[in-house]
């Protein structure tokens, strides 16, 4: 069903990413990014400079040439919020239109904005609720098949092989 959560669909997107980091020799996950900007045959930049609003920890920005990931500078987790927005590349996910001067706000009027718009949907799930899901679960799974590498340097195909093998 269209619009709906499903792990089968995320396991495969994980998959691809992978099998293309495989063919790239990837390493790190900013290899596996630029991996899969080869495969797009369309750039993928990383911005770590540009400021973003109080609370947003990443942006996956579309251009008619190339996609952008902005990164808030000093995340806790930068490879989490990195797969994340990965995340949403790599499932073409529309995102919301952004302004380019975004009010500063206070954590109260963030949480009382959030909870009406809980409460407005009555439960109902969005494409917004899904694109969200989606990418934090290829985050959590992509992550989860890279994390044996870390540190040792290992490219995923070796990574591969030895899932192929057992």
């Amino acid at each position: 069903m269209a619009g709906s959560r499903s792990h089968r669909r995320v396991a495969a997107a994980v998959d691809a990413v992978c099998d293309a980091a495989a063919r790239a020799e990837a390493v790190s996950l900013g290899d596996v990014v630029d991996a899969v900007a080869r495969e797009r045959q369309r750039p993928i930049e990383l911005d770590f400079t540009t400021p973003m609003a109080p609370g947003v920890c990443g942006q996956r920005r579309a251009y008619p040439e190339r996609d952008v990931i902005v990164l808030a500078p000093g995340l806790p987790d930068v490879d989490r919020t990195l797969a994340h927005e990965l995340g949403h590349i790599v499932f073409r996910h529309e995102g919301a239109e952004i302004v380019a001067a975004t009010l500063e706000v206070g954590d109260d009027l963030i949480a009382y904005m959030l909870s009406q718009r809980s409460r407005m949907r009555g439960g109902e799930q969005t494409s917004g609720d899904v694109a969200e899901w989606e990418a934090e679960t290829f985050a959590s799974m992509l992550l989860l098949q890279l994390r044996t590498m870390k540190g040792r340097g290992t490219p995923v195909s070796v990574l591969r092989y030895d899932e192929a093998i057992g």
